[in-house]
C-alpha cells in the first residue's frame, strides 16, 4: 500500500493500493486507444480541451492547493501559485501550439521539402513529489496538445495529487486514457518501460534514478528526457545590488523548504562584499516564519519526509566538522528543519560537493569574478545558475563561461513555459517547455517531394 502522510502533523491522510498487472495492461490499452483517437481530432479541438483544463485548475485552485500542502508540506501560498502556474501554462500552449507544430519548409533540390512534427504514442512520465502539479503539467500540456498520451508514475507520497491531475484531464473533454495515473513502485517500472506501446520516457528526479531509467530505456531504444539533480551556484559580484541579491538568494534557497532542483544552493560571493551580503542574508532569514503551512503568516513549511530532513542534517553536521561556521539555524524537529546559514564553506566540504535538498544556505567567498565562475563550475551538476552584477555586458560574457542549462542574470532561476528548461553534465539532458521541449517526443519527420 502507498501511504500519504502529512509532513507537518505526521498524520496519515490516505492509503492507496498499487495497480495490479491486469490494471497496468488495461491502462496501456486505454492509452494506446486514446492516442489513436487523438490522431483523428483536430488541433483546435485539443486546444479547446486544454483551455478547459486551465479553467478547471483555476476554478478549483483551493482544493488542489490544499491537497498539495497536505501531501508534501509546502505552504498553501506556494501551492496555490503552483496550481495557477499550471493553468496559465495550459493557456499559453493552447495559444501557441499551432505555430510550434507548424511544418518547417526547407530549401533543397526537391520540388518541395519540409520537416513535420508528429506524435508518437504513449509517453511515460516518472515524476517527483516536490512540485507535484507543475512537474507533471509541464510535461503533459505540450505533449497532449501535440497528440501524445501520458502515463504518470508519480512519487508514492503524492498519490492523491496524481489521481487529482488525472481527474482534471478526464473531466475536461479529452478521450478516456489521454492522461492516466499509474500507482506502482519504482521496482516495478521496468516492464512498463519495456512495453512497445511506450514511445518515450521523461524523468525528473535524482541522478541515480535518471541513470537507472536511462539504462532501461536505452535497452529498448526509447527516447528519454532527464531533468536531474542540481547544485546551482548563485554568484554575487562586487558591483551587484547586494540588497536585491540577498533577498532573491534567500527566496531561491528557501522556497518550497529548499526542496527544488533549481534552488540557489551555493552562494558564491566576491570576498570584498561577502561580509555585507552575509549580514543581509542573515537578517532576512532571522525574520522568516517557519511552521504550519496552511497559515498565511508562514513563510516556510516542513520538509516532505523525516528521512529527507535527517539526510540534510547529516550533510550539515559533516560540513561543520570540516570547518564551516554555523551562522543561523541548524535545528531539526520532526520534518521542521530551521532555515540554516553556513559561512566559511570551501570546495572540499560536503555542502559544496553534494546536492543539499532542503533549507540550508552556504556562502563561499571568491577571490575574483573568474574565481567565482571557476567555483560555480566545480561541480558534477549543471542545471541552473544565477549571476548578479550591475554590468550587463560583463554578465553576458560571463554567462557563456558557466556550465549550466540555464543562466539567469539578476534574477532567480525558474522554469517558464516560454523558455526551454533542462541541464547538462549530471543534471541530465533534453529539454522541457518551449518549442524545444515540445519537439522532444515527436517524430521530427523529413518529407521530400520530387516531381
Amino acid at each position: 500500500m502507498f501511504t500519504s502522510i502529512n509532513p507537518y502533523t505526521q498524520k496519515t491522510i490516505a492509503t492507496y493500493a498499487p495497480h495490479t498487472p491486469a490494471e497496468i495492461e488495461h491502462k496501456l490499452l486505454t492509452g494506446e486507444r486514446a492516442f489513436r483517437q487523438l490522431l483523428d481530432t483536430t488541433l483546435d479541438q485539443r486546444r479547446e480541451w486544454m483551455m478547459q483544463v486551465a479553467k478547471s485548475l483555476k476554478d478549483n485552485v483551493a482544493e488542489h492547493a490544499a491537497l498539495i500542502t497536505q501531501e508534501m508540506g509546502k505552504t498553501l501560498k506556494e501551492a496555490k501559485a503552483e496550481v495557477l502556474k499550471c493553468a496559465t501554462s495550459a493557456e499559453y500552449y493552447a495559444e501557441h501550439i499551432t505555430s510550434m507544430l507548424q511544418p518547417k519548409p526547407v530549401e533543397s533540390d526537391a520540388y518541395k521539402s519540409y520537416v513535420s512534427y508528429e506524435p508518437k504514442g504513449i509517453i511515460l512520465a516518472i515524476m517527483p513529489w516536490n512540485f507535484p502539479y507543475w512537474q507533471v503539467f509541464r510535461f503533459a500540456i505540450p505533449n497532449i496538445l501535440a497528440g501524445n498520451t501520458g502515463l504518470l508514475k508519480h512519487a508514492s507520497n503524492v498519490s492523491g495529487c496524481s489521481l487529482a491531475i488525472e481527474k482534471v484531464f478526464m473531466e475536461s473533454g479529452f478521450p478516456a486514457g489521454t492522461f492516466q495515473s499509474l500507482l506502482i513502485s519504482s521496482k516495478d517500472i521496468a516492464p512498463v518501460i519495456a512495453d512497445p506501446r511506450i514511445q518515450g520516457v521523461t524523468l525528473t528526479g535524482s541522478t541515480p534514478a535518471g541513470k537507472s531509467v536511462a539504462a532501461l530505456a536505452g535497452k529498448y531504444i526509447k527516447k528519454t528526457v532527464l531533468e536531474l539533480g542540481g547544485s546551482d551556484p548563485f554568484i554575487v559580484l562586487k558591483d551587484a545590488d547586494l540588497e536585491a541579491a540577498a533577498r532573491t538568494a534567500v527566496q531561491g534557497r528557501m522556497q518550497n523548504a529548499g526542496q527544488s532542483c533549481i534552488a540557489a544552493k551555493r552562494f558564491i560571493v566576491e570576498k570584498e562584499v561577502a561580509p555585507a551580503f552575509t549580514a543581509e542574508v542573515r537578517r532576512i532569514l532571522e525574520n522568516m516564519q517557519q511552521g504550519d503551512p496552511t497559515l498565511d503568516t508562514t513563510n516556510m513549511g516542513p520538509m516532505a519526509r523525516p528521512d529527507l530532513a535527517e539526510e540534510l542534517m547529516q550533510q550539515l553536521q559533516e560540513t561543520l566538522a570540516q570547518g564551516a561556521r554555523l551562522e543561523l539555524g541548524g535545528t531539526l524537529e520532526g520534518c521542521n528543519f530551521a532555515p540554516t546559514l553556513l559561512t566559511g564553506v570551501t570546495s572540499d566540504m560536503t555542502a559544496f560537493k553534494q546536492e543539499t535538498f532542503g533549507p540550508l544556505a552556504v556562502i563561499i567567498e571568491a577571490a575574483s569574478e573568474l574565481d567565482a565562475i571557476a567555483l560555480a563550475n566545480e561541480t558534477e551538476f549543471g542545471l541552473g545558475a544565477a549571476l548578479w552584477t550591475s554590468d550587463l555586458d560583463k554578465a553576458a560574457r560571463l554567462a557563456t563561461l558557466i556550465e549550466s542549462g540555464n543562466v539567469f542574470i539578476n534574477a532567480m532561476v525558474r522554469s517558464d513555459a516560454r523558455l526551454p528548461f533542462g541541464g547538462v553534465k549530471q543534471s541530465g539532458y533534453g529539454r522541457e517547455l518551449s518549442l524545444e521541449g515540445t519537439h522532444e517526443f515527436l517524430n521530427i519527420k523529413t518529407v521530400y517531394i520530387q516531381q
